[in-house]
């Protein structure tokens, strides 16, 4: 951390000369080849998200690399948290400041990270898992999964003629930008949420309104939009992405939960990429593994790292508390409590907001806690 140096700066004050050394950072460093390290990204959220600003490091007067951020009373988070899917420092190859030095400097009470991309002893591994399209473009990357992952594709291919032979023939579009079509997404995520018991990251207000703003961004080969997926006259999924360059990073999907037996949600992604590839898109992002489909649909994966920093003191106290509050005993329930309360603590700009979500969150694990130990033991 010798000779660095750190200046605060409103996003809309960073000035065009550190943009456009903010690009030149981008083409250099393949890591950073995502939508969510773009300049446009960074301005509609900084637009958007309370308290947001960009973290500029130098050193010997020298810029060596961007931090777009926002705060939470004494936290700091990546700018749009939770809704940011890949976070960390803008910057050339081998001189962006680690994770470490990044929380020393900013001297926040707690930096948390879910998905840092760069330099960093903290916290743990997680993958993200993508389709890359080879030479063979969508159609060789389907004949590849269909020779190796058969069962599951025929099983698709059933779901899509059942689909149409009950409700009538499929139709799918993207690039679709219609506001009305957003906010039906907004209320089925909304809905999934409240069924799941997890937070209500909509509830807030600044996050759906972050979803709009980026819909109406289309510059430089950045942009956000839609694509649907209709049987008959009716809508049955839609999902909402981000796209740069040659990646496509899907971002919210949605899907009516009475027609799940169909797979429309899965059909929609499918023909989104065969659409999407033929306007140059070659690396299509899912995010986080997990949802099983993902691991029949990708080819690569990527590495990124989770971590908490807190500095000692009453902060950290407080995030133990939550953590604690939530449920948290055990390594893997902690991690989960932890990234249930980072979300919560991302979206919510007030205490008393913060505290209304920790305490829902946790009646909702108590009430998970009883299911599963009244639960019948088999014989």
């Amino acid at each position: 951390m010798a000779g660095l140096e750190v200046e605060i700066v409103a996003i809309d004050a960073l000035g065009e000369t550190r943009w456009a050394l903010w690009r030149d950072m981008l083409v250099a460093d393949p890591a950073l080849n995502s939508p969510y390290f773009r300049p446009e990204f960074a301005q509609v959220a900084g637009r958007v998200s309370p308290d947001a600003a960009i973290a500029v490091f130098s050193r010997g007067g020298r810029t060596v690399g961007f931090f777009p951020h926002q705060k939470r009373g004494g936290a700091t988070q990546p700018l749009a948290a939770p809704m940011n899917d890949y976070h960390g420092v803008i910057a050339f190859p081998g001189e962006a400041p680690s994770l470490e030095e990044v929380a020393a400097m900013l001297g926040a009470t707690r930096l948390n990270v879910t998905a840092w991309v760069g330099e960093t002893g903290l916290g743990e591994d997680r993958r993200t898992v993508q389709v890359e399209l080879g030479e063979g473009g969508y159609e060789g990357w389907y004949a590849d999964r269909r020779a190796n992952q058969g069962k599951f594709f025929k099983d698709k291919e059933r779901a899509r003629r059942s689909m149409e032979a009950e409700l009538g023939p499929l139709r799918v579009e993207r690039g679709l930008r219609d506001p009305v079509l957003l906010d039906w997404l907004i209320d089925l995520k909304r809905d999934q949420y409240r069924r799941t018991s997890r937070h209500d990251i909509f509830a807030c207000g600044w996050t759906a309104e972050l979803l709009h703003a980026l819909l109406r961004e289309d510059r430089d080969g950045f942009g956000a939009s839609m694509a649907g997926l209709w049987a008959g006259d009716r809508l049955t999924a839609i999902e909402y992405s981000l796209h740069a360059g040659d990646q496509y990073h899907f971002w919210f999907p949605g899907y009516e939960p009475s027609l799940a037996r169909c797979s429309p949600g899965i059909l929609l992604s499918m023909d989104t990429m065969r659409l999407a590839s033929e306007l140059g898109y070659r690396t299509f992002d899912f995010g986080f593994e997990g949802e099983h489909y993902k691991k029949y649909f990708c080819n690569g994966a990527r590495i990124v790292r989770e971590a908490v920093v807190l500095k000692p003191g009453l902060g950290a106290a407080v995030s133990e508390a939550a953590v604690g509050v939530l449920g948290g005993r055990g390594q893997r329930l902690r991690t989960s409590v932890r990234r249930r309360w980072a979300a919560i603590e991302a979206c919510e700009t007030t205490p008393g907001a913060r505290l209304k979500g920790a305490m829902q969150a946790a009646g909702a694990a108590l009430a998970k806690a009883r299911q599963t130990s009244t639960r019948p033991v088999p014989a």
